[in-house]
Formats: C-alpha cells, structure tokens, sequence
C-alpha cells in the first residue's frame, strides 16, 4: 500500500508502487527527457529496458513518490525517482559509464560519472549511503505552483525515516538548483558546460540560457 505524506489543494503526494510505472512512463517520456538540458535521448532497446529496470528497483526501496490530481481522476501530475547509494555504486557507475555508447545517454553516464568520483560525497561526509534524488518533474499544466518543492520536502522528509543522513541531487537544469537552494539544499560543486570538453577540446554539451552549469546540490538530514 502507498504511503499517504502530503495533501494540499487536491494534489495528494505518496510514495509510488511498481503498479505505478507503467502509467507513468508516459508523462516520464512526455515531459522530462524533451526538456532535458543535457539533449534529447536516444534510447536504444537495452537502454529502454535498462531503465525499467532500474526504475522499477528504486520504486521497491520505497523512495519515490507520485503527485496525484484527486479531483482529475487521480492523473499523474509529478514525481520523483530516488534511490539509495553506496560507495559500491561509484565504481558500479564508473564501469557502466566507460562501456556506454557514444551517444547523448552515454555521454551524460560518463559526465556524471566523473563528477561524483571526484567530489566522492560518502568521504567527504564520512557516510555510508545516501539519498539521490534522481529526477523530480512536474507536468506541464502544474508548473509554478510550488508542486516540485512539496515533492522534494517530502522526500527528504522520506529519507529521515529511513535514516538516510544526506540527500544529494544532480541538477542540470538551472531552475530545479533554484528550487533545491531555496529548500535549504547546499550547492557543493559546480562545473560550467562551457568548461567540460571531449578529448579533441570540444564543448560536449551546450545547452540554452540560463542553464550554464551543472550543480551538485546536498542537504543534511
């Protein structure tokens, strides 16, 4: 059964259940990966289902959520994929990474890749695990209506019951690091896009204004 954490307005947030994925993958394709900073996704077949997989994992440990419209018929309106990490995962991350294709989903593996072994948050905080919140999304109609904060609180709000000490967010998107900042969340590194180039000095990603930089934003809880 899904747990019941916030209610305002006729938009109910819970935490999702595997039954939730497939409706889901709709608004997922629909509103998150067109609107990706970082480019638009080509999705082979093993990556399509790669990502059920290891969507569907994350949905079983019980940290992600759903924003639904109780007075629509309980239409998805928002969620959040979030996930534990470990130490294990880096290297895991960094051997997926180096064996991905040469296209947009393999270049974003091997750009973050190289950032979280580098900032190495679990040394840095003298921690075992951490919350990532790994994609918060809003649909469309809900935008500005404070719908992404209430489903970010109360995902750390889920992290402190399972005593996770700190939530982390990759945000490349400018406006979602605004919204992470103004919920306390602390920017610990920053690169401009400009900055990251391949082996020949090419800029890899060039995405419009204002999105310049990706942030790594972390809260203790």
């Amino acid at each position: 059964m899904p747990t019941e954490l916030d209610s305002k307005d006729g938009i109910l947030i819970r935490t999702m259940t595997v039954a939730d994925y497939q409706p889901l993958k709709t608004l997922m394709g629909g509103n998150f990966f067109k609107g990706e900073p970082l480019g638009e996704l080509y999705e082979p077949e093993w990556v399509i289902k790669f990502k059920d997989e290891y969507y569907i994992s994350m949905i079983e440990q019980g940290t992600c959520l759903l924003a639904v419209d109780e007075n629509n018929g309980g239409r998805i309106v928002g969620y959040v994929l979030a996930h534990a990490q470990t130490p294990d995962d880096l290297d895991r991350d960094r051997k997926r990474a180096a064996a991905s294709e040469p296209n947009t989903w393999g270049r974003i593996a091997v750009f973050l890749s190289k950032i979280e072994i580098e900032i190495n948050l679990f040394k840095r905080y003298g921690v075992s695990k951490i919350l990532y919140s790994h994609i918060t999304n809003v649909d469309a109609s809900m935008r500005g209506k404070g719908l992404g904060s209430r489903l970010a609180a109360a995902l750390m709000e889920v992290g402190r019951s399972k005593g996770f000490p700190l939530m982390i967010a990759y945000c490349s998107s400018y406006y979602s690091a605004r919204q992470k900042e103004a919920l306390g969340m602390e920017c610990v590194y920053s690169i401009a896009y400009a900055d990251y180039k391949d082996e020949s000095g090419q800029v890899v990603f060039k995405p419009a204004a204002p999105h310049t930089h990706l942030r790594v934003m972390v809260i203790k809880l």
